[in-house]
This record gives C-alpha cells, sequence and structure tokens, in this order.
C-alpha cells in the first residue's frame, strides 16, 4: 500500500466514524490512531523519548 492510499483510507475511516458517531467520536479514534502510532515507531526505534523532548523544548527556547 502507497501513502497516498494509506492517506485516503485513514481520511476515509475518520470521516465515517465522524458520519456514524459524530465528531467527538472521530476526534477520540484519531487520538487513538496517533497515539498508536507513536507507540509503534518508538517500539521500533524510529522515536526516541529523548529526541521527542528535545522537539517540544526546542519551540520554547526560541
Amino acid at each position: 500500500m502507497t501513502r497516498g492510499q494509506f492517506g485516503f483510507l485513514a481520511g476515509f475511516l475518520v470521516v465515517a466514524v465522524w458520519a456514524l458517531g459524530g465528531a467527538g467520536a472521530a476526534v477520540a479514534a484519531t487520538v487513538a490512531g496517533l497515539v498508536g502510532w507513536l507507540l509503534a515507531r518508538l517500539r521500533d526505534g524510529e522515536v526516541t523519548v529523548p529526541g521527542l523532548a528535545d522537539r517540544v523544548t526546542a519551540g520554547r527556547r526560541r
């Protein structure tokens, strides 16, 4: 599956959840998906907690 196909599928599913369950359910599904994505990236070693902390604090230093 290409990134474009995956993006289309993800967008379609968010809109489907929104249509069936309302805006709150769509937001909850999106947040749950983002948390799952982040946990998978952390587990695979592609993202590190110190790296995330550096990104958050770098914006505040400016």
